[in-house]
């Protein structure tokens, strides 16, 4: 059995595929099988993201990136 490389996602991939699982359309399996990343990976970088979403509406992150006037 051969081992398959470990592969390098980019930032924009992983938020593409947490963003689907927080949409909450397809189950995590289903989201593993069509984006082929394991489950767990996949947990990982939701839980990521709604971790790191209130730094967009904090004191910190409005300064920087304005994306309401």
């Amino acid at each position: 059995m051969t081992r398959r490389a470990r592969r390098n996602h980019s930032a924009a991939f992983k938020a593409k595929v947490a963003l689907a699982a927080v949409k909450g359309d397809k189950t995590l399996a289903e989201l593993a099988q069509f984006f082929d990343v394991h489950p767990n990976q996949i947990t990982d970088w939701k839980g990521r993201l709604l971790a790191g979403a209130t730094a967009v509406f904090g004191p910190d992150g409005a300064g920087k990136n304005r994306l309401w006037t």
